[in-house]
């Protein structure tokens, strides 16, 4: 990394504040419908204190909704009422960069905690856990600013390298595990490379595009998911690397392919949730604000024999555990997988540890590399005490971090999971309900693979006939209508009404 990620932390910051932003809005407007008294999941039915106040319920089951009772606040009205102030506060965040520090964004996070205690069902989606586990790491990464008239600019501190690397590591975790899942989970369309040509007709909401993205040649669908695999498996193993281009390169993989996500379907917050993580694999010169150092001699050489020998086995894994091959006649390139479940979990298990290793040495040298910097930054010994307690203080919460967010990395290999150190689960296990750490696995197994049954809701006036179906502002209906453009919005009863689909009948009656 360059000597400064000053502007690249508070890009990240403003990125969070906008997520924020999103989610609270999205999430406002549907309270009613969703959490009513007259709702489908009346959010008064999860805050029975049973005899007891309201601070002993928060001990149990911590969420600002048990107070709203003793204000003369409805549960839906509460609801509301956290996220105007999330609302209000995210804005504001975007607004000053005066307000961008940790006080502000743990506000953030325990209002959206809040409600995601009594959400059930509706907030149960892996990009609200996601939001939970970034908007925690984003408290850690934030300077503690308290004097607001001083100019943020002179705010920065060692230990920030340490912090802003928690968010690369979350990167890493949701990113390798939403790639390996797809083939332990043995769903054939995964394994026979024809995924994509179910994914646009069956996603929950599609966008207009995903109708021409579906139409593209079976050929050009099955090589779209061996790049899925390459981005999401190997390539995240660069966000570590030492060299500069390599982790550019593995930036800008992972935004072509989220903004290829976002075209094709409507996934609210989530994508621009993972680009905003993604900032964490560049610093301040790769934003432009700084000189770029070049390299000389020896050091230029290196870097770029292991570039190029990244860059080849990367490409030479892919051909030959692919098969991909230029089919002359046809004009086609051909591919197919060419290992065995034996091998990928094999794969799986040694990928794992390595994941292990590799992140923990990252984490040691952002360490040495913040003493280094605390000890060589100011010439008052005063200020290089100060700068190397916070250090050796976030250097033991990043710790920490780490070591709980492993039990979340090993879920995909038991063998690697149960070897953990049982106080490493234990640790995982005292702050598994306040969604510190999470497991990822997107897209798990294909859905739509027999077509594409749909949910209608009828009703009527009159019982022996007149029955109208209820069409749905976003999930698909009648067909001659284009699907609608709604992220970053997440219509949470329609994308529940998609996950329906998924369900069997006798679990719909």
């Amino acid at each position: 990394m360059g000597d400064s990620i000053f502007l690249t932390r508070n890009l990240f910051l403003w990125c969070m504040s906008a997520i924020y932003l999103f989610a609270f809005s999205s999430l406002y407007v549907q309270i009613p419908g969703l959490y009513g008294d007259n709702g489908i999941l009346p959010a008064r039915l999860m805050l029975d204190r049973g005899g007891q106040t309201a601070a002993k319920k928060f001990q149990d089951y911590p969420t600002l909704m048990w107070f709203m009772e003793d204000y003369g606040w409805s549960a839906s009205e509460g609801m509301e009422l956290i996220c105007i102030l999330g609302i209000a506060l995210s804005l504001i965040c975007q607004l000053s960069q005066r307000m961008r520090d940790g006080v502000s964004y743990a506000v953030l996070w325990f209002l959206y905690f809040s409600v995601y205690q009594v959400g059930q069902k509706f907030l149960w989606y892996q990009w609200d856990i996601l939001l939970l586990e970034a908007g925690f790491l984003t408290i850690l990464a934030a300077p503690l600013q308290l004097i607001k008239w001083k100019d943020p600019k002179r705010v920065d501190s060692s230990h920030h390298g340490i912090t802003f690397w928690l968010v690369r590591w979350l990167l890493f975790r949701l990113m390798y595990a939403s790639g390996v899942v797809k083939l332990s989970s043995q769903c054939p369309t995964w394994w026979g490379l024809t995924a994509l040509n179910y994914h646009y007709e069956s996603q929950c909401i599609s966008t207009p595009l995903a109708w021409y993205a579906h139409q593209l040649p079976e050929w050009f669908q099955r090589l779209s998911v061996v790049a899925t695999y390459v981005i999401e498996i190997p390539i995240p193993f660069l966000f570590f690397a030492p060299v500069r281009n390599l982790r550019l390169f593995a930036f800008w993989s992972q935004i072509f392919f989220q903004v290829l996500i976002i075209l094709t379907g409507n996934y609210n917050f989530f994508n621009l949730l993972t680009m905003a993580l993604c900032t964490s694999l560049l610093d301040d010169e790769d934003l432009g604000y700084q000189v770029r150092t070049r390299l000389q001699g020896l050091p230029k050489i290196l870097t770029r024999l292991l570039s190029t020998l990244v860059y080849g086995l990367l490409a030479y894994w892919t051909v030959r555990y692919f098969s991909i091959g230029i089919n002359w006649e046809t004009g086609t390139v051909d591919s197919a997988i060419a290992f065995s479940d034996a091998d990928h979990f094999q794969f799986v298990h040694d990928s794992v540890i390595f994941g292990m290793w590799v992140g923990s040495l990252s984490l040691a040298a952002a360490v040495i590399t913040a003493v280094w910097r605390s000890l060589a930054s100011s010439t008052a010994i005063l200020n290089k005490i100060w700068d190397l307690v916070k250090v050796i203080f976030f250097t033991l919460v990043a710790v920490y971090m780490f070591c709980i967010s492993l039990p979340s990395l090993t879920v995909v290999d038991r063998g690697a999971y149960h070897n953990l150190a049982p106080i490493i689960h234990d640790w995982q296990a005292r702050t598994d309900y306040l969604q510190l750490t999470n497991s990822y696995g997107l897209f798990r197994r294909m859905t739509g693979v027999g077509g594409r049954p749909e949910v209608v809701i009828e009703g009527s006036n009159n019982l022996t006939s007149g029955w109208t179906p209820y069409e749905f502002l976003y999930k698909p209906g009648n067909p001659s209508a284009a699907p609608a453009v709604v992220a970053p919005h997440q219509p949470r009863l329609d994308w529940q009404m998609g996950f329906a689909l998924c369900s069997s009948w006798c679990s719909l009656r």
